[in-house]
């Protein structure tokens, strides 16, 4: 004996008593939807934390040399920052209808970071190396930053901790070269 399931829609009435409003479907389709320059503009932000991410991950297989164990700690906090970082702007992207791009060809052709030298780094030019690929990501977040808070206070919010996490992270990492200033 076959049974039919029979789908209703409860209708409730809207806040304020100003009709009726469907449960059924919660605005999945409508909303703020992102303008062509700020899909491309997150765009270039995320392939930028992608390729962070894995350049970290690089650089932490292959560092050597003083104070080994602390550098290579500080690369995994490194790569886990990108990549939840990475994933936040890619969900942003896609709660605007953009189309996030994360495959290895797409990073690889349009990222704004050097290529990672392959083989065993010091630490020392391991630490070099990874604040100019920080400051890289955060220099095109600052690049793109007035055209998407101008399309998207939200997104450009999202950019604002981003930069603030990275830039802390950069300046925690090229310390570990810095010589102290002199004292007065």
């Amino acid at each position: 004996m076959a049974t039919t399931k029979t789908t209703t829609t409860t209708r409730r009435s809207a806040r304020g008593g100003t009709g009726e409003k469907s449960t059924r479907r919660q605005n999945a389709e409508k909303g703020f939807v992102a303008p062509k320059q700020l899909g491309e503009n997150l765009q270039a932000v995320l392939v930028d934390l992608l390729e962070l991410s894995m350049q970290g991950k690089q650089a932490h297989w292959n560092v050597v040399g003083r104070n080994f164990r602390d550098t290579h700690l500080q690369l995994d906090e490194i790569v886990d920052a990108a990549r939840r970082f990475s994933d936040t702007v890619a969900e942003r992207m896609r709660a605007l209808h953009a189309i996030p791009d994360g495959r290895s060809d797409t990073v690889a052709s349009t990222t704004t970071l050097p290529e990672y030298p392959q083989g065993e780094i010091d630490t020392a030019e391991t630490v070099d190396l990874i604040t100019v690929r920080l400051e890289a990501v955060v220099g095109t977040m600052r690049e793109v930053h007035d055209e998407v808070d101008e399309e998207d206070p939200t997104s450009a919010d999202i950019l604002h901790a981003i930069i603030e996490a990275l830039e802390q992270l950069a300046w925690m990492v090229s310390a570990e070269n810095r010589k102290p200033t002199a004292r007065s």
